[in-house]
């Protein structure tokens, strides 16, 4: 099988540079013309499971595709260098390479898109990825819930940036969504992307906290009038992550944005997304709603910790025919 091939043919995208959105005035008018219908949403997800399956080649081929748009997270209380080293290492080989012979897929090249940690490891992050093409994000601003002070966030990412970040995802500060203060949240996130200089800016909404679907939308619109690079759902430690219908919302603002301004804006869904089957569900949503371009690591990210283990037994099953332990496919 020829699973380069069929990758590209599957998913399309490219990893070749493309502009940063380079934002807007705001506009409150665009904002207030924004409408979600909650029920809609939730058919249209409902029947995506039944419509679009992807089997045998095909399978593995979009499986590969979603490890290249990974962001390799950990954000535990008990991360150590050791421990960011390994996932640096399995971040620039998550596929054992016997299994990668196995699949024809040795050209591929395989990376995952980025490594994501706190801002005490970047530097260890930055310098076991070095020569590889993989980013080094960081998490800031108060992550994960954004309560410090607005210049003490500014300082976080600038000093995040200087250590060696290549990607920061930032909070906003939920109060300005809940209160419906737009202008409040464009400022913010136009002060953080200004900040970030060079790095590219993922803002994280928490839309599991801001109580409403529509928000959502709103949210979603004004972060990427305000310059973000990215929409991301989740910090992954809400009581509620990343679920398909909000995707579906915030990739519809994408496409408005793009429509209204030419300017293309990535997604990082994140939290909760652990299994290959859920991803496959993720990629297929974003082919019909946004198409080729955004398959790609510089247009969609997931946030993950638990998922390429997943991924990894299910390429190994198609491989060989048989399901494998975890132990056999280690973190690093």
């Amino acid at each position: 099988m020829d699973l380069e091939k069929r990758r590209k043919e599957s998913a399309g995208g490219s990893n070749g540079d493309h502009a940063r959105n380079p934002g807007t005035p705001l506009d409150l008018d665009l904002v207030d013309t924004v409408r979600v219908n909650r029920s809609a949403a939730e058919r249209r997800i409902a029947t995506l499971a039944g419509r679009r399956t992807v089997k045998k080649d095909w399978q593995a081929a979009w499986l590969l595709k979603a490890i290249s748009c990974m962001d390799l997270t950990t954000l535990a209380g008990d991360d150590t260098d050791g421990r960011v080293r390994r996932l640096c290492a399995k971040a620039m080989q998550p596929v054992r390479s016997d299994l990668l012979k196995d699949l024809d897929a040795e050209g591929l090249n395989l990376t995952v898109g980025a490594v994501c940690v706190y801002h005490a490891f970047i530097e260890t992050a930055a310098a076991a990825l070095k020569g590889s093409p993989v980013e080094v994000a960081a998490v800031s601003t108060g992550f994960p819930a954004g309560q410090s002070p607005f210049e003490t966030r500014l300082k976080e990412i600038e000093l995040s940036v200087a250590a060696g970040a290549t990607e920061i995802d930032i909070v906003v500060s939920r109060r300005h969504i809940l209160s419906a203060n737009w202008r409040a949240l464009y400022d913010e996130v136009k002060a953080f992307r200004e900040a970030c200089g060079p790095a590219h800016l993922k803002a994280i909404l928490a839309t599991g906290e801001l109580g409403s679907i529509g928000k959502v939308g709103k949210a979603s619109m004004v972060a990427m009038m305000a310059g973000a690079d990215f929409i991301k759902t989740s910090t992954g430690m809400e009581p509620v992550n990343a679920t398909l219908p909000v995707s579906l919302v915030m990739m519809r603002a994408i496409r408005d944005f793009h429509d209204a301004t030419g300017a293309k804006v990535g997604f990082k869904p994140a939290g909760g997304i652990s299994d290959a089957k859920t991803a496959l569900q993720y990629l297929v949503l974003l082919k019909e709603e946004l198409g080729n371009d955004w398959l790609t690591p510089k247009l969609f990210r997931f946030g993950a910790s638990r998922l390429l283990g997943d991924i990894e037994r299910q390429l190994e099953h198609h491989a060989t025919g048989r399901y494998s332990a975890a132990n056999r496919h280690p973190m690093g």
